[in-house]
């Protein structure tokens, strides 16, 4: 299948919760992968976090996942940061880090995550953000798709292209997605499947899976509840066209027992295997035999 020959396809994973600390101390751990938030644990000195994240790591893959790198803003490059997020990398040896195809901070102030417009200038600004962000960490680095509502009226470039072209002029790694590419097809009315079609195979590091709320003439990124129908078919559709690729379930509000969220992960594994299987591809199947 394509865009499998160079991505190890660690399986499928929970984004992890401080509402799970407690009993990922305790428990054997029942997932393939863990990914967790940069920022919570960035400077952290001991403490449970710190003991849950060394645990993890010594039984299971982690990456690092953050919100606040603002790779597409105007603002200069938080160095301090981007210092206390390599030392955290070289403490934890993740599998990679990644951040959000956005921009969260403005003259100094720390702000919610905003799209860009996806224009000439802004793609060579994020190129040349992502190179820094790569030579100062030393390591893997993957760009997350945002969740949109708006559109700006200067983008001449679609949002999946723009990616892309991040990503082969870059040679960073793509973190799709799945549930803010249905909701940002939803809200500004184009067709999923194209966005996919337009994503390089090769790029396609990770899969994000999460829920979201339907407001009627809107749909809202909240990563609450189980993913919903329509995503899971959305991933079906991107297994089929990126094979195998490292998934990850979020779920970030009212979150339920782990127990619940790993059944999820499990879904995505039969998913992952019945397709595979549809395209005579058996390369996942072996590490998803535990799933049952």
């Amino acid at each position: 299948m394509p865009g499998t020959a160079s991505r190890p396809h660690l399986g499928h994973g929970v984004d992890l919760r401080p509402e799970h600390y407690q009993s990922l101390l305790e428990a054997p751990l029942e997932m393939d992968w863990v990914e967790v938030i940069s920022e919570r644990f960035v400077r952290t000195r001991g403490g449970i976090r710190l003991d849950v994240l060394e645990r993890v790591r010594r039984e299971v893959p982690v990456a690092l996942h953050g919100t606040t790198l603002s790779v597409g803003s105007v603002d200069p490059l938080d160095r301090d940061y981007l210092r206390a997020l390599k030392a955290l990398a070289d403490h934890i040896e993740p599998v990679w880090v990644s951040d959000h195809l956005a921009w969260s901070s403005f003259g100094g102030a720390d702000l919610d995550m905003f799209p860009l417009p996806y224009t000439e200038e802004s793609l060579d600004h994020v190129v040349a953000r992502v190179v820094a962000i790569q030579e100062a960490l030393g390591r893997t680095f993957l760009l997350e798709n945002p969740s949109s509502y708006v559109a700006f009226r200067s983008s001449a470039i679609r949002e999946c292209d723009f990616l892309a072209a991040v990503a082969q002029r870059t040679h960073c790694g793509i973190l799709l997605d799945v549930n803010n590419v249905y909701v940002s097809a939803r809200n500004l009315g184009f067709d999923p499947g194209e966005y996919l079609a337009a994503i390089p195979p090769d790029r396609v590091q990770e899969i994000h899976l999460a829920g979201h709320r339907d407001l009627g003439g809107l749909l809202a990124d909240t990563h609450e509840g189980p993913v919903p129908s329509a995503v899971w078919e959305l991933y079906r559709e991107a297994v089929r066209r990126f094979g195998p690729v490292p998934t990850i379930v979020e779920w970030d509000t009212a979150v339920p027992e782990l127990d619940t969220m790993v059944a999820e992960t499990r879904r995505a594994a039969r998913i992952e295997k019945e397709v595979c299987g549809e395209a005579g591809g058996t390369a996942a199947e072996v590490r998803l035999a535990g799933h049952g």
